[in-house]
């Protein structure tokens, strides 16, 4: 059995010989990709290993109730419940004062996995809802960090994201808050928003607006997300670096982005009143006198 099992590793050996370099490349970044994500995925699952698959804390126990609520009554009821035991004793309209992602993500992940015959309590997809998006967060890690410099630097970009103390606070098993996923859409809208830069295509820059929409619902903190994108383009001013490709990208993702943040009953008209808002409009015009100017 010993000799069996040593011609089998001299085999495998001699056949990851023959392959070209530039597969060899391919299947060690997949592997060091891969164990990332599951390491990504695991490290946060000790709440679970240590005393069992539950929701903790006060506000993740809310959002459990609110998607409870909503894979039970429908979007529609959700949309539009009363909750007379949240804020007693006056209550609250649950509809116009959440971001309503998380929950909507966590429906549509029931809602799928019902489909095709997976049967899981809705309890279970919200304790593990976040350590799954940890795992999609080193996969647009490393995408977003390889545009920028290269593979190497996606790979340890990736490695580095999933264990960062700061971040498994906020997506261990069991944690079920906004943060949990926003990371992920944040990151996945600044890759989007590179791609649209270095492309100057409609298509990314579309893709960049619905990423930035799916950040806007599940969490506050779009608002640092949406300062960044205009501060980029400032720098690229700056250094005389802007082009028609930046402005095609940033017109698009800020029409896109604002008409599509507005659809949130919590975020309203914000996007054009408040003061928080103001920068991104400013570049706007900002682009336009600099394209014109240069055309």
């Amino acid at each position: 059995m010993a000799t069996t099992g040593v011609q089998f590793v001299d085999n495998v050996i001699l056949s990851f010989n023959r392959i070209s370099n530039e597969k060899k490349e391919t299947f060690l970044k997949l592997l060091i990709l891969s164990i990332t994500a599951i390491l990504s995925f695991s490290t946060r699952l000790f709440a679970v290993l240590r005393f069992e698959s539950v929701i903790h804390e006060f506000d993740p126990y809310f959002n459990f109730r609110t998607t409870r609520f909503l894979t039970e009554e429908g979007f529609y009821n959700f949309h539009n419940w009363f909750d007379d035991r949240a804020w007693y004793p006056l209550g609250r309209i649950i509809g116009g004062t959440i971001y309503p992602g998380l929950m909507l993500t966590s429906a549509v992940l029931y809602g799928v996995m019902h489909v095709i015959n997976v049967t899981i309590d809705i309890r279970n997809v919200c304790v593990f809802l976040a350590p799954l998006f940890s795992s999609l967060t080193t996969i647009v890690t490393y995408h977003l960090a390889k545009e920028l410099k290269g593979p190497g630097a996606g790979l340890v970009a990736a490695s580095m994201i999933a264990i960062v103390p700061g971040y498994i606070s906020r997506s261990v098993a069991g944690s079920y808050d906004n943060e949990g996923i926003a990371i992920f859409c944040m990151l996945l809208t600044y890759y989007m928003w590179v791609k649209s830069v270095k492309t100057g295509s409609i298509f990314w820059s579309t893709l960049c607006a619905l990423a930035y929409f799916y950040m806007v619902s599940s969490w506050g903190g779009y608002v640092f997300l949406i300062n960044l994108i205009p501060m980029h383009v400032l720098a690229l001013m700056l250094t005389g670096r802007f082009s028609h490709r930046v402005y095609i990208a940033y017109s698009t993702v800020y029409c896109l982005g604002t008409i599509l943040s507005m659809q949130i009953p919590f975020v309203g008209f914000q996007p054009v009143q408040s003061s928080e808002h103001m920068a991104v409009c400013m570049f706007v015009r900002l682009c336009s006198v600099k394209s014109v100017s240069t055309y």
